[in-house]
Parts: structure tokens; C-alpha cells; sequence
């Protein structure tokens, strides 16, 4: 009896030891209300974080991508995951994010919000049930109470596993299982495509590039300049390996050297201005209105000017030029230029006390303005619109709108050149060809 009463003590002891030890830590944090813990071991570290990049056609509960030190990381939200409830907040308010690693990949999770770090006896963690959870028991490891509070364990790895169909998942539907439970699990990184609308599948750092440039230097990629942009990109991870990220508007610029439309901020010279003169229309028409919006200080204006006196030599020609860079267009009507200009416009300027400036008869037949394409633009019918690079530098929702515009204001004849490395899209059609890095388009 003695003996039985030792071996019973020296069993509780056991047992109590292995209670008390701790050797099993988790991130613990909450969802909907109840307490949640992951294997410390699978966490990376956590942040708060916003702005995440969309990803189109993910799944809805994949938030999209982030930057995490200049590596890309697919964000999920386990709340949507797992179809819980979650507190509305503001666009681009900081969530609590949870980095994950497995294997060899790295996740965000977002969760409502990650309290502290909670050391267990390995031992006292139960086998789950789905009492305990409003989530399917297959992504449960355990149960375990600590502190007054009962945490329920997920298990990162069923969670993140490579997308499958499930066998059970008729059963478990028809059993009333809530519906994520029979979804497929997180995709990897690399199973994430992002669909572009004309250039098909890209990754992740090409998202992350175009949401950079478009912070950093308000360059928007869309239909417009996406042939470019993916040319680009495949040029700059060449340059670059693995590490692609823009970080700052130098990387940016470095980007989009080559985007520019040539001859910007000065005089054309006898070979752009002759290659834009050879796809002007004919017209015998004795008026050509024509619109340059986003002309800065007007060095494509004067230049564009003396192109149309060389193709229209008996019209009356009038230019709207227009920028909302208030100094730029003040600057543009007297601009002054020095002796060292292209001889196509020496016969069209006249020395004066601090320079050249063109003639009375080539300034009278622009109207500079100070304005914002944006707003309305009343102007006649044109035969002739020139904006290069503009377009890029707006909003997608602001190119359709300025396109439109474009389209409603041009005659049927009437063509529209936009920067080198633009394009307008569907209803427009090439006019003329093109003549090296100059590309007009017509209403198709």
C-alpha cells in the first residue's frame, strides 16, 4: 500500500513537473473577440502597417502585397480568411500585422490586434475541438488556458499550405461547417499572379514598382504606357537582380529615364521637327486650331508652331497652349532665347535688349494660359492636339477622363500625339505611322 501510495505521489509529481515547464512560447493576439496564439518559432516579427497593393483577382481574403524592407510579402487577412467579423477602419489605417515565416517563405497576417508573448507547458495544450472555435478544427493545433484566458492555437502550417483541392470538403459543407473551412489554403508567394488588364500575368515586385512610382513621382502606370512599363521592368531586373524595389525618387528617376519624350525643355531640333510635320494630316482648310495642354514653359509650343507654318503655310493656325505650373506659363509668352538656337528658327526671331524672341506674327498666333486640364477645356472643334508625357502623370480615372476629351474635341480628320512611349487605347487608331520616337494617332 505504501509502495502503490509512493508510485501515485511520485506520478503527480511528474505530472505536476511537466505542467510547470515551459517549452512552448506563442505570439498570442485576437480575432472577433477570442484569444489566438502561433508558434512563436513561425513568427518573424511583428509591425502595423497600411497601404498594402492590390492584388487583382486574388482571392478576398489576400489584402494584397507589402514592402517589408525591400522584400515583397503577400498580406492576408485572417479575418476574411476565416469569414469573421471585422471593425471597419479608414482607407490606409495601420493594421496589426503578424510576419510569418514558413519553410522559406514569408507571409503578413493581419489580426484586430497582438497582445503579448505567453510561455506553456507543452503538455498542457489539448487535442482541438470545434467547440472552442468558429474556425474549421483542421486549422486548430490546440487548446490551451492560461492566465484565465483559453487561447486556441493555430496551426501556421495547414493554414499556409500549398493550395489542393479537398476530398472532404462536400462533407464537411454539407455538415454545416462554416464555408472557409472547406476553402483551399493560402496560396505561396509565387501562386499569387497579378492580372494586368493588357499585358497579362506580372509578379509582385512589378506591382510594388508601379505603386512607387506612382507615390514617388506621380507616374501612373496604366493602358497607356504599359507596353513601356513592362519592357522597362524586364530591363531593370536585369540591371538589378534580385533586388528590384524602388525606395526613394532617385531610384525612381532612374526608372523612368527612358520614358521621356525627346527635345523636352528645349527648342526641337531639324530632325523631331521634320518627323512630326510628316505625320501632320492634309488640310486644306484656311484655320487649324490646335491644343498643346501640359506645354511647361513652351519650348514645345514655339517649336510646334514653326512645324505648322512649314505644313499649313497659307492657314491661319492657332494654339491653345495650357499648364497649371503657374511660373512655367508666366514665363512662356516672353520667353527670351540666346544665339545658340536651331537655324530652322533664326528666321523667325527678332534680337531684342536681353535676347531673341520669335516674331509679333508667331506670337499672336498662341494663346498661352494658365489652367488645369482637368476642369472644363471649351474649345473649338481641333485639327491638331499635342501632349506628350501628360498623360502619365495623372490618375487612371484622369487619363480616361482627358482621352474622352480628347476624342470629343478632335475633328474626324483631326489626329493627337502623345509622348514617345504612350499609346490612347482602344478607339484610336495609328495616323501616318510613325516617325521615330514621334506617334500621332487618330479617332478609329
Amino acid at each position: 500500500m505504501a509502495q502503490s501510495e509512493t508510485t501515485v505521489q511520485a506520478n503527480a509529481a511528474e505530472i505536476k513537473r511537466a505542467a510547470d515547464k515551459i517549452d512552448f512560447k506563442m505570439i498570442t493576439f485576437s480575432l472577433a473577440g477570442k484569444e489566438y496564439g502561433i508558434d512563436i518559432m513561425s513568427v518573424k516579427e511583428i509591425a502595423k502597417a497600411g497601404r498594402f497593393t492590390y492584388v487583382p483577382n486574388a482571392a478576398a481574403y489576400v489584402r494584397g502585397v507589402y514592402n517589408l524592407r525591400g522584400d515583397i510579402i503577400s498580406v492576408i487577412d485572417l479575418r476574411t480568411f476565416f469569414h469573421l467579423p471585422s471593425e471597419r477602419k479608414i482607407e490606409d489605417a495601420l493594421e496589426s500585422l503578424l510576419i510569418l515565416r514558413i519553410e522559406e517563405h514569408v507571409f503578413g497576417v493581419i489580426v484586430d490586434a497582438i497582445d503579448k508573448v505567453v510561455g506553456i507547458a507543452a503538455a498542457a495544450i489539448q487535442p482541438p475541438h470545434p467547440i472552442f472555435g468558429d474556425i474549421n478544427v483542421k486549422y486548430i493545433k490546440g487548446i490551451v488556458e492560461n492566465g484565465g484566458k483559453l487561447y486556441i492555437i493555430l496551426d501556421v502550417d495547414k493554414i499556409f499550405a500549398p493550395a489542393k483541392v479537398e476530398e472532404e470538403a462536400p462533407r464537411s459543407a454539407a455538415a454545416g461547417q462554416p464555408s472557409v473551412g472547406t476553402s483551399p489554403a493560402v496560396a505561396k508567394p509565387e501562386q499569387i499572379a497579378i492580372s494586368s488588364s493588357s499585358s497579362g500575368v506580372e509578379d509582385m515586385a512589378a506591382a510594388f514598382i508601379r505603386e512607387s512610382l506612382g507615390a514617388l513621382k506621380s507616374f501612373h502606370v496604366t493602358p497607356v504606357n504599359e507596353a513601356w512599363f513592362m519592357t522597362r521592368y524586364a530591363e531593370w531586373r536585369g540591371e538589378h537582380g534580385g533586388d528590384v524595389q524602388i525606395r526613394d525618387p532617385s531610384e525612381a528617376d532612374s526608372f523612368l529615364e527612358g520614358f521621356w519624350s525627346p527635345m523636352a525643355g528645349r527648342l526641337w531640333d531639324e530632325e523631331y521637327l521634320s518627323a512630326v510635320v510628316s505625320l501632320l494630316p492634309k488640310n486644306e482648310s484656311k484655320n487649324i486650331n490646335v491644343w498643346n495642354p501640359g506645354c511647361g514653359k513652351g519650348y514645345e509650343t514655339w517649336s510646334l508652331s514653326i512645324g505648322l507654318r512649314r505644313a499649313y503655310s497659307e492657314a491661319r493656325v492657332k494654339i491653345w497652349a495650357n499648364d497649371s505650373d503657374l511660373l512655367a506659363i508666366s514665363m512662356a509668352p516672353n520667353m527670351v532665347f540666346s544665339d545658340n538656337v536651331p537655324d530652322i528658327y533664326r528666321q523667325f526671331l527678332v534680337k531684342g535688349r536681353n535676347g531673341q524672341s520669335f516674331i509679333q506674327e508667331i506670337k499672336d498666333s498662341i494663346f498661352f494660359e494658365f489652367h488645369d486640364v482637368l476642369n472644363s477645356n471649351p474649345l473649338p472643334p481641333l485639327d491638331l492636339i499635342l501632349c506628350r508625357d501628360l498623360l502619365s502623370l495623372l490618375s487612371p480615372v484622369d487619363q480616361n477622363r482627358l482621352l474622352d476629351d480628347f476624342y470629343e474635341k478632335l475633328k474626324p480628320a483631326g489626329i493627337l500625339i502623345l509622348g514617345a512611349n504612350e499609346a490612347p487605347g482602344q478607339g484610336w487608331a495609328t495616323a501616318g505611322g510613325a516617325a521615330g520616337s514621334v506617334r500621332a494617332f487618330r479617332k478609329d
